[in-house]
């Protein structure tokens, strides 16, 4: 798409000094689209970020990506191409792990993928009709402090209001593969609790959930294990229960000195649910 015909807003979220000074030579630099940046001194999320980009976009249509992501050459294009074929739809492309960060599943790194439409519309390839977003007031930044959870409430607050939602699977992003080590994904897991927000406003999310209950088939599994900590149970029922779950930290190439990690992680993660279940008042665990 030539570069006249769109531009580029960047929040800069109160990053530190290095993403300063890289935004400014952009800034200065000349041949490319538009490049405006919005400096926040003090972050207040990705929600609050994003707010403060589109209502500061000129453009009709606002296509949104993330800092740890990579758009070739065809993206926005495909983007708006599928907007003009469904006018006030949001359009959805697929995001994969960037293909040159190497291995996405070493078990000790960040990366998101998605390839179908929905049901959590990651704004890390989407594109919203300005006009939508207006008509819902955009993210909902008061509900949701972190990352997690605002995304896919914008999308479904969206399509409440009738808008239709399509899938562009030309406009193919890369997400960066980050090696987050142990401690970042216990930090990441533990912020989920937002999220769960999303099961209370939208019920029809539940049935992405194992069981209508579950976040993930290891929650579930690691359930089933904690129940078989019940005394007076039989061996063989005890043995049932803890089967899926023993099977699942030692499943693949993980070794025994990871499951220790596995079992603090998951542990981790149903707290965060529970934390959230109380909090909104909605069963997800």
């Amino acid at each position: 798409m030539a570069p006249e015909r769109y531009e580029v807003v960047v929040v800069d979220d109160a990053s530190g000094r290095e993403t300063v000074e890289l935004l400014s030579r952009e800034v200065d630099a000349n041949g490319g689209p538009t490049l405006r940046v919005i400096r926040r001194e003090v972050s207040n999320g990705p929600a609050g970020a994003r707010n403060g980009g589109w209502r500061s976009a000129r453009a009709p249509l606002v296509a949104f990506t993330d800092d740890d992501c990579e758009a070739p050459a065809p993206w926005l294009a495909a983007l708006v191409q599928a907007a003009h074929e469904h006018p006030g739809a949001l359009v959805q492309g697929p995001t994969i792990p960037n293909p040159a960060d190497g291995n996405p599943h070493d078990g000790f790194s960040h990366t998101l993928e998605a390839t179908q439409l929905g049901p959590w519309f990651e704004t890390a390839n989407i594109l919203y009709p300005r006009e939508l977003l207006e008509r819902v007031g955009g993210f909902d930044e008061q509900a949701f402090s972190g990352p997690g959870g605002e995304d896919t409430d914008l999308a479904w607050k969206a399509i409440a209001t009738g808008a239709g939602a399509v899938w562009a699977p030309d406009a193919v992003t890369h997400h960066a593969v980050t090696a987050v080590g142990r401690r970042g994904l216990l930090r990441k897991a533990w912020h989920w609790d937002e999220a769960i927000l999303c099961f209370k406003r939208h019920p029809q999310l539940r049935k992405e959930l194992h069981a209508g209950v579950f976040w993930t088939r290891g929650q579930m599994q690691l359930a089933l294990a904690l129940l078989a900590l019940l005394p007076g149970l039989p061996r063989a029922v005890r043995a049932a229960l803890l089967y899926p779950y023993a099977r699942r930290l030692y499943a693949g190439r993980r070794t025994p000195s990871l499951a220790p990690f596995r079992l603090a992680l998951d542990l981790v993660e149903g707290a965060a649910c529970v934390r959230g279940s109380l909090r909104y008042r909605v069963l997800v665990l």
